[in-house]
């Protein structure tokens, strides 16, 4: 935060705050009161600097998405093989309910669960990052062919799909039948689908 100006570390400081509320409860399921009771702000203090409580969430869900994003950063500078930098995806997620996962989880998940047919910016945002997401792995696996790691054959758009989908999935399933092991067995498939990439 060095170098920030006041209202910039106070911005900073309610999204800070607030995350884990909104990634937990969602944006209908979040109060005000949640809000000031987190920051111990006023509600002109918040207001003061987000337009609504919208963009507070908005904001929230790119400071969540960011920490996952950073970690699964971090281990891919570390690994050396496509293979390996693929294999990221269940090391990070095998763990969703700690470090680097903000309170309550993936936030992918829980914005495109809460805000599909509700709120369409929130949305728009879980819909963004599942493109982002999709389009990365497409690109590890793309230059894993040109490498000759991967099979030359490999459909990229169908395994990253498929990626996804099993992760996402399987901590829906974890969740819902307050069931981790079930989220471990899942990422073992997506483990299998790496392995079965090399050529």
């Amino acid at each position: 935060m060095e170098g920030q100006s006041k209202a910039e570390r106070t911005r900073q400081f309610i999204i800070e705050s607030t995350a884990g509320i909104f990634n937990k409860k969602g944006f209908a399921g979040t109060s005000l009161s949640d809000l000031t009771e987190a920051t111990r702000l006023t509600k002109g203090s918040i207001y003061g600097n987000f337009e609504n409580k919208e963009e507070v969430a908005l904001c929230a869900f790119d400071y969540n998405l960011s920490k996952i994003k950073l970690a699964i950063q971090k281990r891919m500078q570390r690994s050396h093989t496509f293979h390996d930098k693929l294999m990221v995806y269940a090391q990070v997620y095998h763990s969703f309910r700690g470090e680097p996962f903000p309170v309550g989880g993936c936030p992918i998940l829980n914005t495109a669960i809460d805000a599909d047919d509700t709120h369409q910016r929130l949305k728009d945002k879980a819909g963004h990052a599942v493109a982002e997401w999709k389009k990365t792995i497409m690109e590890l696996i793309g230059a894993g062919i040109a490498s000759g790691e991967f099979k030359a054959d490999t459909d990229s758009l169908q395994v990253a799909l498929s990626i996804i989908a099993l992760i996402e999935g399987g901590i829906m399933i974890a969740k819902v039948t307050s069931s981790p092991a079930s989220l471990d067995k899942i990422l073992k498939t997506v483990e299998l689908l790496v392995v079965q990439l090399k050529a």
